[in-house]
């Protein structure tokens, strides 16, 4: 019998790897044949149309992704452009979270601030198109195609997208695919951005007092391992487990952040839904129910707090989601191939970084990517934690000696967190310390003195743990300045660290020892 949620990843890969040789074989592809020669015709190279940016041409060869320069080429084929009516054309696709108001509230935004006319057209349900305008002058289009993550990755491996629009990180099959296909490693930091945060939400019927759940016992919910409400301290009644369609980009991130830590199936009690409207409305009206939300979108029916055995509970906010101290903090990503882009979509990726992007964000509904002060006097629970669970091992000197550190100082959003069982950086650190690297070289921080402070689990010996903490914050510090380069001058970045003096997690489970393993930013 093969499990349900191992059929899915098994069906997704094979849909993956159909795209690849559709690909590397164009004679089973439908798209049409150029055909360029060199100018002194010693070289003429057919294949697959890939893109145009007004000055290269992209083309597939027998060689792998080919990039020409255009007027040194004669090109014959339905798909060649003519430079002189040339308008670049922006393709997104992906996750219908992102496309419906995320993405052309951003492109509106971009075109907007550069001085440009914004035109909107809803081409049908699942296609759109914002054109960009100066004066007379046709600038741009961005098509934006409406469907899921998965169908962006395939989009993108078929060269039929220039961005994915993802709720989710890019898979280990998909960075093969495409890395084989001469697309690039998807999951180098260089091929994405994240343009917002988002958060997974464990919801119920208004009225079930519960009062939280912990990941371990959510896991459990969602492989079987839990069927009733008393099991969990609530009233009794059978558990009705509920989620969105496998297929959607967030029931893929809460499978594999959660489900998949089991090493269990799902649980084939699971009723799906083809829109968040319909999850949200079939629990709030089943008093039985338990569903997973975005964050911001339980209308109607009751968030339950995170929790564990060490009275840790914790409800998404903006910092916490800055910060990854929510362990269910969900970066919506845009992925590009490894391949020369068209001017105003470079343009595009830097507006992203600014401020005008991240109130674009906000405005749609998104926690931006952006640091915000977290104040002293706002940590006060977490000190308090620190404090009950301190052991023989954190004497009060330590403790007062890291507040010492910190009093003169606020703590920024910015935390640097690792993958499982690696000393590499995730997705969402990798974002912010090159952003922390750029807000360094355009002097935001210039006079002022920057400490990184390290933090571990509190697993082992306390004394090791200080040592790995700090060499945790070392390699974050090594990492920011190779990035920043000679501004390293003009600012003072120092270290500390601390061990599992201030734990955001119980270390009784893997999701609170990987909260507790991290890198925070202090500024004076």
């Amino acid at each position: 019998m093969i499990w349900r949620f191992q059929r899915y990843h098994i069906q997704k890969f094979k849909r993956a790897v159909l795209c690849a040789a559709l690909f590397l074989w164009p004679t089973l592809s439908a798209a049409a044949e150029i055909t360029v020669t060199s100018a002194n015709g010693n070289l003429t190279l057919t294949g697959r149309f890939i893109g145009y940016d007004g000055t290269y041409l992209q083309m597939e060869s027998p060689y792998g992704p080919l990039t020409v320069r255009y007027g040194d080429m004669t090109c014959t084929g339905d798909d060649c452009p003519d430079p002189d009516s040339f308008v670049p054309t922006i393709r997104l696709s992906g996750a219908s979270r992102m496309a419906e108001i995320l993405l052309p509230g951003l492109i509106e935004g971009f075109g907007r601030s550069m001085g440009y006319r914004v035109a909107f057209a809803q081409i049908d349900s699942t296609h759109a198109t914002l054109s960009l305008f100066q004066d007379d002058d046709h600038v741009a289009d961005f098509t934006i195609r409406s469907s899921t993550t998965d169908e962006g990755f395939a989009d993108l491996i078929a060269h039929e997208a220039d961005l994915v629009m993802s709720v989710r990180e890019v898979r280990e099959s998909e960075v093969a695919v495409a890395d084989g296909l001469g697309i690039g490693r998807l999951d180098d930091g260089r091929q994405s951005r994240i343009v917002a945060l988002d958060g997974l939400v464990p919801i119920v019927a208004p009225g079930r007092n519960v009062p939280g759940i912990s990941l371990r016992d959510l896991s459990r919910v969602y492989t079987g391992g839990i069927r009733d409400w008393t099991e969990v301290g609530g009233a009794p009644g059978r558990i009705t487990v509920n989620l969105m369609d496998p297929s959607s980009g967030l029931a893929q991130g809460f499978l594999d952040s959660v489900v998949a830590r089991m090493n269990r199936p799902l649980t084939e009690d699971v009723r799906y839904h083809a829109t968040l409207a319909d999850l949200v409305a079939a629990v709030a009206e089943d008093p039985n129910a338990l569903g997973i939300v975005p964050w911001g979108k339980a209308v109607f029916a009751q968030q339950l707090a995170l929790t564990d055995q060490c009275g840790f509970s914790l409800l998404p906010r903006a910092e916490t989601l800055k910060a990854e101290d929510y362990p269910l903090t969900m970066p919506l990503f845009l992925y590009l191939p490894q391949r020369r882009q068209a001017p105003i979509l470079r343009e595009f990726l830097t507006w992203l970084r600014t401020p005008e992007s991240q109130l674009v964000v906000r405005r749609s509904g998104f926690v931006d990517p952006g640091p915000v002060p977290i104040p002293l006097a706002d940590q006060g629970q977490r000190f308090a934690t620190a404090i009950t669970l301190a052991g023989d091992e954190i004497p009060l000197e330590e403790l007062q000696r890291m507040v010492a550190i910190m009093k003169p100082r606020t703590r920024l959003s910015t935390t640097f967190r690792f993958e499982a069982g690696s000393s590499r950086l995730d997705a969402q650190s990798r974002s912010g310390l090159l952003d922390l690297a750029q807000s360094l070289r355009k002097g935001r921080y210039e006079g002022r003195s920057i400490m990184l402070i390290g933090f571990s689990d509190g697993r082992g010996d306390a004394n090791a743990n200080r040592l790995l903490s700090e060499e945790r914050a070392e390699s974050v510090k090594r990492a920011l300045v190779t990035l920043i380069g000679d501004v390293r001058d003009t600012v003072t970045i120092d270290t500390e660290a601390f061990g599992e003096a201030l734990p955001m997690g119980c270390d009784d489970t893997s999701w609170g020892r990987e909260l507790n393993r991290r890198v925070e930013l202090w500024v004076d």
